[in-house]
């Protein structure tokens, strides 16, 4: 079985190094999040700007910081930091929220799901289809 993605909170990892990225900062304003996913798509080289699916993706990366990071409060900042090839897309998002919160507890969930996935358990997959705590919503998927 092959080794599994975890979420890890490490400042001084190589995906984190925001050198020579392109960066906006704006504040908390569902009105401006197509705007400025536009605008930071535009810094993609021609081969990948005009995917459709790459503006749709950082947009919703900045829907995410600015709904459950900020929690809509326009006071506070989003951060973006981006840099485009024409074989990968590099986007950081800092909002002023409180962080990822039990970070084992949903690498323990992402585990379960993956190997129930990959051993075909498709009846106890669907307890794995959103990881949920007591502060999810209805606006909270998977």
């Amino acid at each position: 079985m092959d080794q599994h993605k975890e979420i890890l909170i490490d400042g001084k990892h190589p995906l984190f190094d925001k050198t020579g990225m392109f960066y906006k900062e704006f504040a908390s304003d569902y009105r401006q999040v197509r705007f400025i996913s536009m605008l930071i798509v535009q810094k993609a080289p021609a081969e990948i700007k005009e995917i459709n699916l790459l503006e749709q993706q950082i947009s919703e990366l900045i829907k995410n910081a600015v709904r459950h990071g900020n929690k809509k409060d326009p006071s506070k900042k989003v951060k973006v930091w981006a840099s485009f090839s024409t074989n990968h897309a590099h986007l950081i998002v800092q909002d002023e929220g409180e962080g990822f919160q039990e970070i084992e507890k949903w690498n323990e969930f992402n585990r379960k799901r993956n190997e129930c996935f990959e051993t075909q358990n498709f009846e106890e997959l669907e307890n794995y289809f959103s990881y949920r705590t007591e502060k999810s919503t209805e606006e909270d998927g998977g």
